[in-house]
Formats: C-alpha cells, sequence, structure tokens
C-alpha cells in the first residue's frame, strides 16, 4: 500500500473518527458534540484533518488540502455554536448540519482511497474518476440530504416543545 509513518497514523486516527460518527448517528441520529461519540469525531476528525495537509502525492496545495481545512473550518464553528450558544436553538441546525456536512467531506478522500487501495493487488476502483466512487459518493449525498432533513425535522419538534 505504500503509506508512511504519517499516512498510517492518519488512516488510524480517521477510521477511529468515521467509527465514532457511525455511532453517533446510530444512537442518536446525529454527531452530538456532548456525548462521548461526538467528542472522539470531533477531536479524531480534527487530528486527521490537519495531518492530511501533511500527505500529498504532488508538490503543493491541491484538492485534498483544501478540504481538509473545510472540514477543520466545519467542525471548529460546530464546536463554537455547541459551546458559545447552548440555549440557542437555530444555532443547532447549522451545527448539526456543519458536522453532518463535515463527514460526507471526509468520506470523499476515504471512498477514493480504499476503493483504490482495497483489495491489494486488484483494487475496486482505478483511479478517482471511476465510475464505483461516483455511485458511492452519490449514494453518501443522498443520504446526506436525507439525514439533515430528517435531522431539521427532529431538531424542529424538540424546539417546538420546549
Amino acid at each position: 500500500m505504500g503509506l508512511s509513518i504519517l499516512g498510517i497514523f492518519h488512516t488510524v486516527i480517521g477510521i477511529i473518527a468515521i467509527v465514532a460518527a457511525v455511532i453517533a448517528f446510530a444512537k442518536g441520529g446525529k454527531i452530538d458534540l456532548g456525548k462521548l461519540p461526538g467528542k472522539i469525531y470531533f477531536y479524531f476528525t480534527l487530528v486527521t484533518s490537519l495531518t492530511a495537509l501533511g500527505l500529498s502525492s504532488v508538490k503543493g496545495v491541491n484538492p485534498g488540502h483544501i478540504l481538509a481545512l473545510l472540514v477543520v473550518i466545519l467542525i471548529l464553528v460546530a464546536y463554537l455554536l455547541y459551546a458559545k450558544k447552548p440555549g440557542n436553538n437555530r444555532a443547532r441546525y447549522i451545527e448539526t448540519f456543519f458536522l453532518s456536512f463535515s463527514f460526507f467531506l471526509s468520506m470523499i478522500p476515504t471512498v477514493n482511497e480504499t476503493f483504490n487501495r482495497i483489495p491489494l493487488g486488484h483494487p475496486l476502483a482505478h483511479g478517482p474518476k471511476d465510475p464505483l466512487i461516483a455511485k458511492t459518493l452519490l449514494l453518501l449525498l443522498i443520504m446526506l440530504i436525507v439525514g439533515s432533513v430528517l435531522q431539521f425535522r427532529k431538531i424542529y419538534k424538540t424546539n417546538k416543545a420546549i
């Protein structure tokens, strides 16, 4: 697979972040920064995104670096909304969407790298433009949209009850 020490660390931390997000979605329907899976997602995604800046197969800034910086901005804004506006019900919409969107954005390089490396010797995809990658990302986008609508409905009902 040809991963550097930084690449291995980045991959392991990233897998933990993804597992934490999946657990958060399964248990609560969203990434909740007040619960352990949400905290793990936040910190491990932050580290994963920052280590991505040191990884590149080409010189200079590439789209992966921009994506990593965007994920950092999204999770930091979500954290600030969580920490600074606990009573602001409108802030929950933005916080929840930013965390879900950060997960979706994190899955773009994850799907690409995984499908282009596994199984060893006979990867599922052959480059970032492979139709399997496009179809998988489309499915994830649909899941983001449907999931966001469901999350917003839940927030709306919670806000209405208060």
